[in-house]
């Protein structure tokens, strides 16, 4: 926020809650600040001089959409306001500043990180095991493979061997035939 007074009760309410807090006067201190520091959740006033709270919000969710964003806004800008939501901002409060919309907007934003790095941890998860299963249906594969191999030299033995049988039959029959003929 722009506003000294607004940082400095701000700071204090989220650090009595626990939070650590960086402080920035404008946009671009602000941005300078999430790409050394890269925290999770960014409170943003909408109006500052330099870049806006807008700008500053797609910039952060395009260095990293994971980060969450509550924006502030003053009760003349809700268009800004609400334009901030289709920019993927987790929500907005008004100025003057409510403690309890505050702590609503910072759980709505918490519960949003968590989701998050649920689906994230089921995405991997789900990764490796498909290619787990990618993995035993090549082994299978390879299997039914060498298996379909197997089976057919075996059927090409037999027939090789069944010919070998009948023709040693023939030869053999036409061998007694003669030793008959000059017996």
């Amino acid at each position: 926020d722009d506003e000294d007074g607004i940082r400095k009760v701000l700071k204090i309410t989220l650090e009595s809650a626990g939070y650590k807090v960086l402080t920035a006067p404008d946009g671009e201190t602000g941005l300078d600040i999430f790409v050394r520091e890269a925290p999770g959740l960014v409170i943003t006033d909408i109006k500052m001089p330099g870049i806006d709270g807008i700008e500053l919000l797609k910039r952060i969710k395009h260095l990293n959409p994971e980060t969450e964003v509550i924006m502030i806004t003053g009760h003349g800008d809700m268009d800004l306001a609400v334009k901030s939501l289709q920019y993927e901002a987790a929500d907005f409060i008004t100025k003057p500043i409510d403690s309890l919309d505050l702590e609503s907007a910072i759980q709505k934003a918490q519960d949003r990180m968590a989701i998050s790095r649920n689906i994230k941890t089921y995405m991997e998860d789900l990764k490796i095991l498909v290619e787990e299963k990618d993995k035993k249906l090549n082994e299978s594969e390879k299997l039914a493979t060498i298996g379909q191999t197997i089976a057919g030299m075996s059927h090409a033995i037999k027939n090789i061997a069944g010919g070998l049988k009948g023709s040693s039959f023939i030869l053999e029959q036409g061998i007694e035939h003669e030793n008959r003929q000059y017996l």
